[in-house]
Formats: C-alpha cells, sequence, structure tokens
C-alpha cells in the first residue's frame, strides 16, 4: 500500500471538515483496503477544487472536535494512520544479477556433467563380473559384498526422492544411473549366487518401485499419499541398515549382532507413526521429513570409512585399490559441490565433499603413503582439488554479492 504523502500526513490533523451523513444504501460499500488505496492517490485538479470550498467556508473548530472529526472519518473510511502507511511498506525485492544467472546455469552444467565419472567407476566392475561369469569363474564375485552394494543402492534411491522433491533435474539423473549400475552389479552377483535369491527379489521389487514412484512423482502424477508412504519407507529403511552396517564394519573387534538394525529401526517406525498422527512438534515433524537424506547421505559417507579401516587393518590391500577409481570418485563428488553451495543445501554439499575428500583423495593419500602411486600425481590431484573448491567459493561469492567467501560458508551452513 502506498504511503502518505509527508504534506498530507502533516496538515491532515488540521483539517477542518463538517460531519457528512453516511452514504445511501444503493451505494456499494468499499472494503478495507479498497478505499485506502483511491483515497491516497492524487486528486485531480477539479475535485480538489470542489473539495477546497466547504474546507474554507467552513467554522473553526476546536481541538477536541477537530480530533473527533478524525477519528470519525478514518473509521467509516478504514484510513490508516501515517505509522501503520509506514509499516506496510512492500520490502524491496532482491535484484537478480546477470552473474548469479551464469553461475546458477554452470553448477548445473558442472552436476550434470558428474554422470560421466559416476558412470565410468562402476563399469570397469561391471565388465569384470561379466567376463568372470562367461569364464564360468563365479567365485571371483564372492569377493565383492553384496550387503555393501546394497546399502550403495538404498542411498541412491534415498537421495533420488530427495532431489526429485527439489526439482534437481541433474542430480536425480545422477542417482538414477547410481541406482541402476549399482542394480547391474546385484544381478551379477546373484548370478553368481553370491547373493541369496530372497534377499535379491525383495532388492529388485524395492528398486523397481523406486524408479516407478520417483518417475511418476518428478511427472506430478503421484498421489501425495501414496508418495508419503514412499518416504516412510525409505526414511524406515535407512535408520535400519545405518546402524547394522557402521556396526558390521568392526565386527572382529565387537561381538556380531543385529541389535543396532532392529534397535534403530524399531525407533524409526515409531517417530514416523507419531509425526503422521499428529503427536510430535513441528520441528520434530520436519526432522523426521529430513531424515531419509541425511540417512542416505551418511550411508555414502561412512563407506570411505570403512574402506580406510579396511587399509589400516591389511595394508596389503591397498594394492588392490585402483587410483584410477578413486581419481574418479573424487572428480564425480567435485563437481556436484558447486551446486550444493549454490542452492545452500547443507546435506548435499556436507556429502559431496566428505566423499570428495575422503573416500577419493583420503585413499589417494593413504596409496601415497605406502609408496603405491607417485609423488607427481598425488600432490598434482591435491593441487587440483583445493583449487576447485577455491573457485567455487569465490565464483559463488560473486553471484550473491558477498564480501568475502567465509559469508557464503556461513549462510551454507546457518542459513540466512
Amino acid at each position: 500500500m502506498p504511503c502518505l504523502p509527508t504534506s498530507a500526513a502533516m496538515s491532515l490533523p488540521s483539517v477542518r471538515l463538517p460531519l457528512r451523513p453516511s452514504p445511501p444504501a444503493t451505494t456499494t460499500p468499499l472494503s478495507r483496503r479498497g478505499p485506502v488505496l483511491r483515497s491516497l492517490a492524487p486528486p485531480s485538479p477539479a475535485l480538489a477544487l470542489a473539495l477546497l470550498n466547504p474546507l474554507v467556508s467552513a467554522a473553526p473548530a476546536s481541538s477536541s472536535y477537530r480530533s473527533a472529526l478524525l477519528l470519525h472519518r478514518r473509521r467509516r473510511h478504514a484510513l490508516p494512520d501515517a505509522t501503520e502507511a509506514v509499516t506496510i511498506t512492500p520490502a524491496p525485492i532482491p535484484k537478480v544479477t546477470k552473474q548469479y544467472q551464469e553461475w546458477d546455469s554452470l553448477t548445473a552444467k558442472f552436476a550434470g556433467g558428474a554422470n560421466l565419472p559416476f558412470l565410468l567407476l562402476q563399469l570397469p566392475q561391471i565388465i569384470l563380473n561379466s567376463r568372470n561369469l562367461l569364464a564360468g569363474n563365479k567365485a571371483a564375485l564372492f569377493a565383492v559384498p553384496w550387503l555393501g552394494m546394497l546399502t550403495g543402492l538404498l542411498g541412491n534411491l534415498s537421495l533420488m526422492s530427495y532431489f526429485a522433491k527439489k526439482r534437481e533435474t541433474e542430480a536425480v539423473i545422477v542417482q538414477t544411473l547410481g541406482s541402476i549400475s549399482t542394480y547391474v552389479v546385484i544381478v551379477q552377483l546373484a548370478m553368481a549366487e553370491s547373493m541369496p535369491m530372497p534377499q535379491f527379489l525383495a532388492t529388485s521389487a524395492v528398486v523397481a518401485a523406486g524408479l516407478l514412484l520417483n518417475l511418476l512423482n518428478y511427472l506430478g502424477w503421484l498421489p501425495g499419499t501414496l508418495w508419503q508412504l514412499w518416504e516412510d519407507f525409505m526414511t524406515i529403511g535407512g535408520l535400519a541398515v545405518l546402524p547394522q552396517v557402521m556396526w558390521s564394519t568392526f565386527v572382529p573387534f565387537i561381538p556380531n549382532s543385529v541389535l543396532p538394525g532392529i534397535i534403530c529401526g524399531s525407533l524409526a517406525v515409531a517417530a514416523v507413526v507419531m509425526a503422521r498422527m499428529g503427536k510430535l512438534s513441528e520441528g520434530g515433524t520436519k526432522l523426521v521429513g529430513s531424515l531419509s537424506g541425511w540417512t542416505a547421505t551418511l550411508l555414502f559417507m561412512w563407506m570411505p570409512v570403512a574402506q580406510m579401516w579396511t587399509n589400516y587393518l591389511n595394508p596389503s590391500n591397498i594394492e588392490g585399490l585402483s587410483s584410477f577409481s578413486m581419481l574418479l570418485a573424487m572428480i564425480g563428488n567435485g563437481l556436484m559441490i558447486p551446486r550444493a553451495v549454490f542452492i545452500r543445501d547443507l546435506m548435499w554439499f556436507t556429502g559431496s565433499i566428505w566423499a570428495s575428500i575422503l573416500q577419493g583423495w583420503g585413499n589417494l593419500a593413504c596409496m601415497y603413503c605406502c609408496d603405491s602411486i607417485s609423488r607427481e600425481f598425488f600432490f598434482a590431484t591435491t593441487f587440483g582439488l583445493f583449487l576447485w573448491l577455491g573457485f567455487t567459493f569465490w565464483r559463488d561469492t560473486g553471484a550473491y554479492g558477498n564480501s568475502s567467501p567465509v559469508t557464503s560458508l556461513k549462510e551454507l551452513i546457518f542459513g540466512k
């Protein structure tokens, strides 16, 4: 609503205007907002002259009369006072600069480009498994843990749902390709009888349902109730699998047990049911809704931890690691970082930078310490990673008009 001009606001209390009768019943009543806008509009010269005569001819009035008159006019026409007019001034809309639009487009291309390294990352394993199956060497596929592949598959499906809800097309494609390529490996493990058939059939049903439901939801063809059920299922599944995988990593030093998965899965069921019944606060309901995405991120974050723990226990296993695969993991996750920073998605940023530094660069550091790769290769990748992170925050600072990269990082972590 426009503000009163300064001159009008200053002279309004001194106006002496005789009381007028209310408009006839046939007149259309004015809304509270409509007459305000019309009364505040600049009058035409003819209207101003017509209103001036009664003002000049009106007899002087006392101060109390003027106050009562002004109150009457405000009640009659819903005229706000000067303070109200100031407080309802619309806030300025932030300007979207050309640099902001360019960075938006560039980060989307970076996220889409992550498909190539992620596809190349899984392709050598698929080719190797195919050769062993054709040669009848099924025992070779037992070296690939099907539980670890299943964990990665559940993480891909959860993040696919998360990014589909946020309409991040490039990230959805990355997670879709990750789900499909991981499922291909699981099919090969089932063909080699490395994965039990009941678990394989259940996994196949989950993958088919996940791909179909995410596609329908992205296109806007899925009922909200059905999508809510799928999100609840992924929340419960993720919270049951994550602690079980973390526990199983240290099984040689702790007793083997399924209690972590059972306990956390039961707590997840209780939390989801309470959230759907409205027994939780608004903050608690939002927390339950974000658990599926965070558990998927933590699953991916735990994979390099398990790998580095294995390297620590058996340094000889480092010789079986491929430096090219670690480099692809670092590049693929690194390409996702700019988009996560741009849209201020802390969960996406946390998972991407963790995997890029720990899964990619961290394993390369272990290989360098064990003389598995050359010094030049390691320092070149280290320089490239930190140069990429510096470029990301430098461009983001310019796009948002911040004073420094520290400001962009604060907005990412704590919000604006």
